[in-house]
């Protein structure tokens, strides 16, 4: 049994006439470790099988597994707590607590955490230990993302769901945060499953799954994986 498992996911939206179908039957399964992409258009679903997979949405039909727990099988305090030591979450917004200092950003995952990074280390490896006094306004895009990217790592968490995290910021601090996001991946063996729209991050993956129309296209391992500063877009 692999991971996460995923079964016959389907989410609809709506009633009646103004009923939209958004996951049309999502069977997939991603190993421990492995770095995911979901990959596709706007309106493909991926967005919202990265919060069915994360327990912030429910599937109307279907079933997700982590780690052989079904998370419909729990109630909501069992799924708060599942989420909260189990996943990490990363936005496209960074939703920082602005009169805290990255420091402290952080340091709100590692209180929801049995088993934490430590804070200093992971600074470091995100870059931003000299910055580790600052408040949120005092930051660049870039460093506000690596505080979040922190505050979801620091917690030592099974999967990292990503959903668009570079979707903000300009084409060179995109590589750095998808250069952190691929250091984290090999560093701490968090499982990632990253939705974007950019068909060259596809290249970073080892398992890459194409989505259109709620329905998954493509699932593929990639053989020939290149790290992120050799990828252009």
């Amino acid at each position: 049994m692999s991971f996460v498992e995923i079964k016959g996911v389907k989410k609809s939206y709506g009633e009646g006439e103004a009923k939209t179908t958004v996951l049309s039957g999502i069977d997939l399964s991603i190993e421990k470790g492995e770095f995911c992409v979901l990959l596709g258009p706007s309106g493909s679903g991926k967005s919202t099988l990265l919060n069915i997979i994360g327990g912030i949405d429910s599937a109307d039909e279907g079933y997700v597994m982590i780690d052989g727990e079904k998370t419909a099988d729990m109630n909501e305090k069992r799924l708060t707590q599942y989420r909260r030591d189990h996943l990490g979450y990363v936005f496209q917004l960074y939703n920082l607590i602005p009169n805290l200092t990255v420091r402290e950003n952080v340091e709100v995952g590692a209180f929801l955490s049995k088993k934490p990074l430590d804070t200093d280390e992971l600074l470091k490896t995100l870059g931003l230990y000299e910055h580790r006094h600052k408040l949120p306004t005092q930051l660049s895009g870039g460093q506000q993302q690596r505080t979040a990217i922190g505050r979801a790592v620091i917690k030592n968490p099974d999967i990292l769901l990503c959903d668009e995290p570079t979707g903000a910021l300009d084409y060179n601090t995109s590589k750095e945060i998808l250069a952190l996001l691929e250091r984290v991946n090999k560093q701490y063996g968090n499982t990632v499953i990253m939705v974007t729209h950019n068909d060259a991050l596809k290249n970073m993956a080892d398992r890459v799954v194409k989505l259109r129309d709620g329905r998954i296209r493509s699932d593929k391992l990639n053989e020939q994986k290149l790290p992120v500063e050799e990828i252009e877009w």
